[in-house]
């Protein structure tokens, strides 16, 4: 089994396209004011937005985007405008990660785990 996508909610598809082209991503369908969908730069998974009446309640959805040049990323992304709520920082986890919310709430955390991702310390 592969992961396909990632889909979450936005009441404002039109604003949520120009967020997650400023994160890096590529458009490659546009379905308004219903859908969108976008190509990650590196790998064969997609991330889609999909127009709701109402956001989820409670902490919603939390995505993560891998990136080797996570604070020079960061550095780009805050001279575009894109507020952090946490900039790069290293974590007990053996990750390096940034958080922001998307327009819609949802909890995006650039990161960079490398081998760390899938074989920490700990892995069974």
């Amino acid at each position: 089994m592969n992961l396909n996508q990632i889909t979450v909610p936005s009441i404002d598809i039109e604003k949520s396209i120009t967020f997650y082209e400023k994160l890096g991503l590529q458009l490659i369908v546009k379905a308004l004011p219903h859908y969108a969908r976008f190509e990650c730069k590196i790998g064969e998974a997609t991330f889609s937005i999909h127009q709701v009446e109402e956001l989820p309640k409670g902490e919603g959805v939390y995505v993560y985007f891998e990136t080797e040049h996570l604070d020079k990323e960061v550095e780009r992304l805050i001279a575009e405008g894109i507020q952090f709520d946490q900039l790069p920082t290293d974590q007990r986890w053996l990750w390096r990660e940034a958080r922001l919310k998307d327009p819609d709430g949802n909890q995006i955390i650039l990161y960079f785990a490398g081998d760390n991702r899938k074989n920490p310390p700990w892995r069974l």
